[in-house]
């Protein structure tokens, strides 16, 4: 009977452990679908942070920098200034054209006296014998002059000097150098964008390197913690590696905010918003041995170096602004002029002067031809202005060629400099991949040891100091290596990327 009751109660949909089951069921169903929408919601988020980072290669940011990089679109601005000059250099023959038209009205109305002509026969008797129509006086008249008059004027004028050849040899001369100037700023922002680029890859590695750093010192608090529970090592080194890894967070804070602002600096130069997030892609292998002939180095970089080019081309321009300027003011000039001025000089106001049959008369042509010879006397004056014009020329000229030898020569120490550093940097690199290796295996046989509890935590902490100091060493001199070659190319006038080229 008491089997039966125990059946009876246990059988059923109701029964406790069933509905218990039931009950455990739904809440790990209802927990897994909250952990899967997490998980997605998660996984939706990283996607779209992925997404708002741009991707860039180094070409394609130098590419972006040309294109929208406000320093150039100014550059461009001028550039086309002189290019318009020097493709309309032509118009320097074309005349001064000017047309004009003048309404005018006396304060007082006047008159004038005219001489009429008189058939004497017809005032005197035939019997005094005066031939008709043979003989003639003048009988004056006075005649109202109308205080109204309209005067036009049309005229050209042509200037022909020795100085219009020289003239516009400057203007193109002026537009070469514009060429060279704008060329100039951008091959150096191409080279501020890669080095840049550089910068921020070193700082994306440093803080990977910092990252394993930390991973590593919350290792040496697991296994501190686990040595101290067991036995094997004192509360002081539990301290001591939890004090070390808090002591990291301020260089990770730092380290983000480096690259914060190394990537919104990057993105001003870009043309994009400062808040762009980047995905550079990495520079991969390492670039080989470099022959670097000093002698043809400094060769090349005295004749294709950007800024030498640019003050050549200066001093050249100013060479023919001056051979101008003295043209213009040594030589005679001739001017050819015409001019025509059309004048009405009747009241345009009076509606007799309308009403007449042929008004058209009334008009007067007036106009002349000239030819004109001259030449300025000031010119040869040594105290007049145009004299000190030319002089305050000679001196720019001179100023200019000095600041040419002075690039000139430092271009030769920067380019012997740069060779020595890159050089310097080959060896330091070589002699700190050694001593990467040595202190990976330093701290790895370190951690062991501590993790048996032979060597204490000031070992480890010194051993990994160690191999982070030489990682980062290694790292940075890849780095100066890279903004070394750049700076050589831009010294010798090359496209960016040709010594790592022949390289490899």
């Amino acid at each position: 009977m008491m089997r039966q009751n125990v059946r009876s109660r246990g059988s059923g949909l109701f029964r406790p452990g069933f509905s218990l089951r039931i009950f455990l069921l739904g809440a790990l169903f209802c927990a897994s679908l909250v952990t899967a929408e997490q998980a997605a919601a998660q996984e939706a988020g990283n996607t779209a942070s992925a997404a708002a980072k741009k991707r860039l290669t180094m070409d394609e940011a130098v590419d972006l920098a040309i294109k929208n990089n406000l320093s150039l679109e100014s550059g461009r601005v001028a550039l086309d200034t002189k290019k318009r000059a020097s493709k309309l250099v032509w118009n320097q023959f074309l005349p001064d054209l000017s047309v004009s038209g003048t309404l005018n009205r006396t304060n007082e109305a006047s008159t004038t006296s005219v001489n009429i002509p008189i058939d004497l026969a017809s005032i005197f008797p035939p019997a005094m014998g005066i031939p008709e129509g043979k003989i003639y006086g003048v009988s004056p008249y006075s005649v109202d002059v109308p205080q109204w008059a309209f005067v036009g004027n049309f005229s050209a004028t042509l200037t022909l000097t020795a100085a219009l050849g020289a003239g516009i040899q400057t203007i193109r001369r002026n537009y070469q150098a514009g060429v060279l100037t704008y060329e100039k700023a951008k091959i150096q922002t191409e080279r501020d964008v890669r080095k840049a680029y550089y910068q921020i890859l070193l700082l994306q590695e440093n803080a990977a390197l910092l990252q394993e750093s930390v991973a590593s010192a919350q290792r040496q608090v697991d296994m501190a913690q686990a040595n101290y529970r067991a036995g094997l090592a004192p509360q002081l080194t539990l301290l001591q590696a939890q004090v070390s890894l808090a002591n990291m967070q301020p260089n990770i804070d730092q380290m983000e905010s480096g690259l914060k602002m190394a990537q919104a600096n990057f993105a001003m130069s870009l043309g994009l918003p400062y808040d762009t997030e980047f995905e550079l892609v990495s520079v991969e292998g390492e670039p080989g041995d470099i022959p670097l002939d000093v002698a043809d180095l400094i060769s090349k970089a005295s004749r294709n170096k950007p800024d030498i080019l640019e003050l050549k081309a200066n001093i050249l321009t100013m060479q023919s602004q001056r051979t101008a300027q003295m043209l213009q003011q040594r030589t005679p000039y001739l001017r050819l002029g015409w001019t025509w001025q059309p004048t009405f000089a009747k009241d345009l106001f009076d509606k007799d002067t309308w009403d007449k049959d042929d008004w058209t008369k009334d008009w007067m042509d007036r106009g002349a031809f000239s030819i004109t010879l001259g030449w300025s006397i000031n010119s040869v004056l040594p105290f007049a202005k145009e004299w000190q014009g030319v002089k305050d020329l000679d001196n720019n000229i001179k100023t200019t060629s000095i600041g040419l030898t002075q690039a000139i020569r430092g271009t030769e120490l920067e380019v012997y400099n740069t060779v020595l550093s890159l050089e310097r940097i080959r060896t330091t690199r070589e002699a700190q991949n050694r001593t990467v290796d040595m202190a990976q295996q330093s701290y790895q046989s370190t951690e062991q040891a501590y993790r048996a509890g032979q060597q204490d935590f000031l070992q480890v902490q010194n051993a990994q100091l160690e191999l982070s100091r030489a990682r980062v060493g290694v790292l940075e001199q890849y780095f100066n290596y890279l903004n070394g070659l750049i700076d050589l190319e831009y010294a010798i006038g090359v496209p960016f990327g040709t010594l790592s080229r022949s390289a490899e």
